[in-house]
């Protein structure tokens, strides 16, 4: 089973990919998906559309997970990624993928063991869980640790 972890942003939306086989988990590729600060946001959204299907188009994954969002002090930076988020989401389905969703307590709390974990923490044990691996960025680990998260837990 191949599973696609998506770390919502406007600005970087992460991606990572990891297969599951029995017990083991392996990662297959990872990455960011970064869009133009200066576009609009139509525009911006429609980058993280067009990436994020050409991602599933070339890595053909099983399933999906989406981070869910959480609430940032400045409401317009909370719906600007939710908006992303809603981005992530259809693309995922549009290519046929069933979706899950998770919280960030519970992504950190399957890769670390504690809900309450730093993202220094959860990018150190993605390394652990997945040995060798190249991390294009924060945002792809945070992906990686929603793959994991989602191989972990779904059946």
């Amino acid at each position: 089973m191949l599973v696609l972890g998506l770390d919502p942003s406007l600005s970087s939306t992460g991606w990572g990919i990891v297969a599951k086989s029995g017990n083991r988990i392996s990662h297959i590729a990872n990455g960011q998906i970064r869009t133009d600060p200066g576009a609009s946001l139509a525009e911006r959204l429609v980058t993280i559309d067009r990436e994020l299907a050409d991602v599933i188009q070339t890595h053909r994954p099983d399933q999906a997970a989406v981070e869910e969002v959480f609430v940032n002090k400045n409401p317009q930076s909370t719906l600007k990624l939710g908006q992303a988020r809603g981005v992530c989401l259809l693309a995922a389905a549009r290519c046929g993928l069933p979706v899950s969703e998770y919280a960030t307590r519970l992504v950190k709390k399957a890769v670390t063991g504690t809900g309450g974990a730093e993202k220094a923490q959860v990018q150190a044990m993605v390394k652990v869980l997945l040995p060798g691996v190249k991390l294009a960025g924060a945002d792809a680990a945070d992906a990686l640790a929603v793959a994991i998260a989602h191989a972990q837990i779904a059946r």
